[in-house]
């Protein structure tokens, strides 16, 4: 399982419901299925990775996540889980809020444009980055809305989601007492663990 899947799979107990918006070919839904028990749907537009999903069996929805949640009551599920995906949402911020209302808890993964690295690159070279990290141009990019830890932060405080859990890690998904330090300048990736402020103490358990 990809590495930043191995990291969240921690995060979310046995047994919960999920919902995982932008599930690609259904990975972390199938291995979650088959090794914690947990039961949920998959948001997909991708034709190749709905049958992948359908082929793994896992209960996946061709929807389109920037048309919102309405389709899903609130609180119906236990995590809502989006990965690399939020910086290519139209609205991000109303994302948010929409897994926050369905999701008791919500683990979000987004890279990191305040890193070292990408602040080198504009300020040596006057262009936006491009890595084997970042591999777009300006100009094909998916990533529509770049924002660092903390832009994604401050949003939360807005929103008023506690922010439970935060690591930042490098692109093999590592991270230290360095990246803890400082992760906003040398945290490549977040990864995120939030929660409402409505929620019930009972809920916070993992």
């Amino acid at each position: 399982m990809r590495a930043d899947l191995e990291i969240i799979q921690e995060w979310i107990p046995a047994g919960s419901r999920v919902l995982d918006l932008g599930c690609g070919n259904g990975e972390l839904l199938a291995w979650l299925r088959d090794h914690k028990g947990v039961t949920g749907y998959g948001l997909e537009i991708d034709p190749d990775n709905i049958n992948e999903c359908v082929r793994k069996g896992v209960n996946v929805i061709e929807q389109n996540v920037d048309k919102g949640l309405g389709n899903f009551a609130s609180n119906s599920f236990d995590v809502v889980v989006m990965t690399q995906a939020l910086q290519a949402m139209e609205y991000p911020d109303r994302i948010l809020e929409e897994m926050l209302r369905v999701g008791r808890q919500c683990i979000i993964t987004f890279p990191n444009f305040g890193h070292w690295r990408c602040r080198w690159y504009l300020a040596t070279k006057g262009r936006m980055p491009v890595s084997e990290f970042l591999p777009y141009t300006w100009y094909n990019t998916p990533n529509i809305h770049f924002c660092t830890f903390e832009d994604f932060e401050a949003l939360c405080r807005e929103r008023n989601a506690q922010v439970l859990e935060r690591l930042a890690v490098d692109h093999q998904h590592r991270h230290g007492w360095a990246s803890r330090a400082w992760p906003n300048l040398l945290g490549e990736i977040g990864i995120y663990r939030l929660s409402s402020p409505q929620l019930r103490p009972e809920h916070m358990a993992v």
